[in-house]
């Protein structure tokens, strides 16, 4: 019989994660599943500082911020049905008072610039190369690109694509600057695998393919070549698991299957058998203390 699928080549990559291993997951969905699995298996995560990112220049900023350990302040705030929303943050950090919009994202960045100068690894994940620009430029925000549009009219951005050098002129300062602050650490990039059918099949195939570009340019960088990783969680869902049967019932998100062969996958080219042991004892622990019975014995 004829091979089913086209597996993905994905070779060790030329460090590996341990339990004594610290990290930084920031940008889209993906930076989330793999900051839940490795926290759950024992590994220190700090996971999406800034909440959930989607393009390569908000993510850029959260970095940049998080480098400098620099707050936000009120006039990166914008108020919205009854929240006080930050440009740079996801929708989770919005509350009723902007003290405390502000005290929630600062002591995240506080931590974030405590943990990226001793980790390991910075996973970076881009999820599209789509952006939004306010439409009336503001001296009182930092970035005319918004993390977030938080529900505001339509007419309040503008909406464009990021080109492959503009996305590759934004991180090779900043892989730099990230380096100098900690020259342990390695970055790993990914594209994530959800579809953002918004912009249509051939909308989403262009804005993966300038991520993808952007970041084979900056694996390709000599000044960074030794410090930049790509892992392939894309390809994987795109190309070997090429089958709506790995897809939740949006058609665009993997299924709860896919995601496990792709962390399965993320195990075995970053770790070491008896690491990946070990994070399956702590996985199975750190479920097992969270089972509640639903019936106590009396005795």
């Amino acid at each position: 019989m004829p091979p089913l699928s086209t597996p993905v080549d994905c070779k060790p990559f030329p460090f590996q994660l341990d339990m004594e291993s610290t990290m930084v997951s920031i940008g889209s969905c993906f930076a989330d599943e793999l900051g839940k699995r490795l926290m759950a298996g024992g590994i220190q995560v700090n996971q999406n500082p800034f909440g959930t990112l989607y393009n390569p220049a908000s993510i850029a900023t959260a970095i940049e911020r998080i480098l400098d350990d620099r707050p936000i302040d009120a006039q990166d705030l914008v108020y919205h049905e009854g929240l006080w929303h930050s440009w740079h943050h996801h929708g989770s950090f919005s509350r009723p008072e902007a003290d405390q919009t502000l005290a929630l994202c600062n002591e995240r960045i506080h931590q974030a610039h405590n943990d990226l100068t001793k980790s390991t690894l910075l996973t970076v994940t881009f999820g599209t190369a789509w952006v939004f620009e306010l439409a009336i430029p503001s001296q009182n925000v930092a970035t005319r690109v918004v993390a977030n549009c938080h529900k505001l009219p339509a007419s309040t951005f503008v909406r464009r694509r990021m080109s492959v050098a503009e996305i590759v002129s934004l991180w090779i300062p900043l892989i730099q600057k990230i380096t100098t602050l900690n020259r342990h650490i390695n970055i790993l990039f990914t594209v994530s695998p959800i579809r953002h059918m918004a912009d249509g099949a051939h909308g989403n195939q262009l804005s993966k393919s300038t991520l993808l570009l952007a970041i084979d340019t900056l694996l390709n960088t000599p000044a960074l070549s030794d410090k930049t990783f790509y892992f392939p969680a894309y390809e994987i869902v795109m190309d070997e698991l090429r089958d709506y049967r790995f897809y939740n019932q949006d058609m665009s998100h993997p299924s709860p299957l896919a995601v496990e062969i792709v962390w399965d996958r993320f195990q075995k080219a970053s770790m070491s058998p008896n690491t990946i042991q070990q994070i399956q004892i702590n996985t199975k622990h750190a479920k097992q203390l969270q089972h509640i019975p639903l019936h106590r014995s009396n005795a």
